[in-house]
């Protein structure tokens, strides 16, 4: 009986060291992705673009951040939504307009998720995500370090169950791919590749070649080998325009 708790207590003792080691191998990738991509300028940068007709601005200075999006419908009607350190508020015609409490919440992630995915990636970073380094793959004759990313309930305005994989160049630690999974209408997965990639003003962009697969449920590590096989599908492109960059000092 007590081999068998000593035998215990190194195998849990072994799982623990690994996952220790995942999470800190994890966050030295994410660290120098960052830095590549932009580094500090995200901490105090104005940020303007446009997705999908449709107009954003992000503002971080110091801590403080501000996310808005504007929608202007087809009568010039203004529909401005700003999320920041202090929650969400809605403006029609620059004034204030009560949101349901039912909505609040996938407001907020609507326009969380898009500077999210602009600004990758420095999101992985924010409070509540949880990162881990779960393999290296090649994918087209390039090597990636394969990172994990699933959040804590109630942070970051993303859904706890909600679970990321980027695929971060071994080179040069640019996120060339990630996907994710998702639960509304089905659920189902997505694959995305970066195309697009410029520099504006010290920040780097990327906009990407959004592919599905024709089963919805679908280990994320096995996207890189169905890509490469032709056996995803390409559903839409994430085009950001008209990005203007503002850093702030």
């Amino acid at each position: 009986m007590k081999y068998r708790f000593i035998v215990l207590i190194i195998v849990l003792a072994f799982f623990s060291c690994k996952e220790s080691n995942e999470e800190s191998d994890a966050q030295e990738v994410v660290n120098k992705a960052i830095e590549i991509a932009g580094g500090e300028n995200y901490q105090r940068a104005r940020i303007n673009f446009n997705f999908r007709n449709v107009s954003y601005k992000s503002t971080r200075n110091n801590g403080e951040f501000e996310l808005e999006r504007l929608v202007i419908d087809s009568l010039g009607s203004k529909t401005r939504d700003l999320l920041s350190n202090n929650g969400l508020i809605r403006f029609r015609n620059d004034s204030v307009v009560k949101v349901a409490d039912s909505i609040i919440n996938s407001v907020s992630n609507s326009v969380n998720s898009v500077h999210y995915f602009l600004q990758l990636p420095f999101g992985l970073n924010d409070p509540g995500v949880n990162k881990k380094l779960v393999g290296r793959d090649t994918i087209n004759g390039k090597g990636y370090y394969e990172i994990k990313v699933t959040f804590e309930a109630g942070t970051n305005g993303s859904d706890h169950e909600d679970e990321y994989l980027y695929w971060i160049n071994e080179d040069i630690f640019t996120v060339d791919y990630l996907a994710y999974n998702f639960e509304v209408n089905g659920g189902g997965v997505r694959f995305r590749k970066a195309i697009n990639p410029r520099v504006i003003n010290g920040i780097r962009f990327v906009d990407y070649e959004n592919f599905k697969y024709r089963e919805a449920r679908v280990d994320l590590k096995k996207l890189d080998s169905l890509y490469t096989a032709g056996e995803l599908s390409l559903v839409s492109k994430i085009i950001n325009e008209d990005i203007e960059v503002e850093l702030i000092e």
